[in-house]
């Protein structure tokens, strides 16, 4: 699968994920892959099937799902070597062209990078802005990059519910530096947080006061805050800046004891400051390492991630429910009229679903 013999197929999942334009011919059907053709493209970094690899990963089809979790069995040996970075700031931070540099940066210094870059989904027609791309135009053509924008589907604080897994397969495709970007909006930076070894919020230093927007969860989750756009004309409001997130910081409990979340002001734009903020992150990474607690971190990581699928498909399971469903218009009914309290409507609805309430 890997090297330069490529099917129709292949070049147009090619030209889907960066590799090439798209034509206006009409594109063949593909043919299924077998198990082993996954396993091997992916194992070969072959961007047409690691693509169409992450596309099965996302589907909610039944069949697919089976053939997912099946390959995902299979990449699990080789995965877990990369550094995982969450980044997330308000939109109109600069992520993108931050992220953009410094991917190029650690590309020409030999690293391959993966690129998740969350996007919104409309909360009316479902599509998805699927923007990065074109905003990453030149990380987007580096052959040892890649970058792949995922819908957020509504699930929670717009994080795709499959980011976890596509995170694995581009580790087994080799890939040793993994970002996740966030849309940057409700309880999406949280759970970012527990599915990456560094996470980092960036800020502006002319947003006005520079606390007020600011959420103690996310301060708390930061391993670092990066002040972007720290452009010479700003200076004066950068060092300003940079004081008052110090201060907020010293106010609050770091993640792991030996670390000490810095402050830095970088220019993703103009490609400064992206070295130190690099070294941080591997300072953090060696901390992390000789403690022990990277892999404690990432065992609990993946342990909440399993409670996490159970929650949720029993929470699908009890609203798909007949009885359940059957019950359900009436008792909400006696919640609004007053003559249900809701530890009573729970009650209802848990026997209705076979559950004791005691």
């Amino acid at each position: 699968m890997s090297g330069d013999k490529r099917t129709s197929w292949e070049e147009s999942e090619s030209a889907a994920n960066g590799g090439g334009p798209r034509s206006d011919r009409p594109v063949p059907r593909r043919r299924k892959l077998s198990l082993q053709e996954y396993v091997d493209g992916v194992r070969a970094s072959d961007h047409a099937v690691l693509g169409r690899a992450i596309t099965l990963v996302e589907s909610n089809a039944k069949r697919d799902q089976e053939l997912a979790q099946k390959l995902l069995v299979e990449l699990l040996p080789h995965t877990g070597k990369a550094i995982r970075v969450g980044i997330t700031g308000v939109p109109g931070v600069g992520k993108s062209t931050m992220i953009e540099a410094l991917g190029t940066n650690l590309t020409s210094q030999g690293h391959r990078i993966a690129v998740l870059a969350i996007d919104p989904t409309s909360g009316v027609t479902g599509g998805s802005i699927l923007g990065d791309k074109t905003r990453m135009t030149k990380l987007a053509r580096d052959p040892k990059a890649f970058v792949r924008p995922s819908p957020a589907s509504g699930s929670l604080g717009g994080v795709a519910r499959k980011t976890r897994e596509t995170m694995l397969v581009c580790e087994a495709a080799g890939f040793d530096v993994v970002l996740v970007e966030t849309v940057g909006v409700g309880q999406s930076e949280t759970t970012v947080a527990q599915m990456v070894d560094f996470f980092l919020v960036l800020m502006l230093a002319n947003a006005g006061d520079e606390l007020q927007g600011i959420k103690r969860g996310i301060m708390e989750l930061a391993d670092m805050i990066a002040i972007n756009k720290a452009e010479d004309e700003n200076a004066a409001l950068v060092r300003n800046a940079r004081r008052e997130y110090m201060a907020a910081l010293r106010l609050m409990r770091g993640t792991y004891s030996g670390w000490k979340p810095p402050v830095i002001s970088i220019s993703g734009l103009h490609n400064r400051g992206l070295d130190e903020l690099w070294s941080k992150v591997l300072e953090h990474r060696a901390i992390l390492e000789s403690s022990g607690q990277l892999a404690k971190q990432r065992n609990e990581q993946t342990r909440r991630w399993m409670w996490q699928m159970v929650e949720e498909r029993v929470l699908r399971a009890l609203h798909a429910h007949p009885e359940v469903a059957g019950q359900t218009p009436e008792i909400e009914r006696a919640l609004r009229e007053g003559r249900l309290t809701a530890t009573l409507g729970a009650e209802a609805i848990l026997r209705a679903f076979g559950l004791s309430s005691s």
